[in-house]
């Protein structure tokens, strides 16, 4: 017997009591996903991945280096990764709301 990826993957709670989707559903499938090299892919998952990389990235940067707006930059990585995911949650919800 093989295992893969997703044998590991952690379930979301929401999806398992309630049966739909939360705001991060997609998140871990997308970044094993970036990790294999389907990058396209990876962005059709979970479409915050990218941004949600750069600001990490940033986080750790900004340990060894100081800026002088990093609050600014923190408030705006911020704001963009809360409207992406928000949107594509609602994009991706859109067809049980329809009639």
């Amino acid at each position: 017997m093989f295992l893969t990826t997703n044998d590991y993957l952690l379930p979301c709670l929401n999806k398992s009591l309630f049966g739909v989707d939360c705001l991060g559903c997609g998140i871990q499938r997308a970044f094993i996903l970036l990790i294999k090299g389907n990058f396209i892919a990876a962005f059709k998952m979970y479409p915050a991945i990218y941004t949600l990389l750069l600001f990490g990235l940033f986080l750790l940067i900004t340990y060894k280096l100081r800026f002088k707006n990093k609050q600014k930059i923190m408030i705006s990585f911020t704001t963009i990764n809360v409207l992406v995911i928000v949107i594509s949650y609602c994009i991706k919800m859109k067809p049980l709301f329809t009639l």
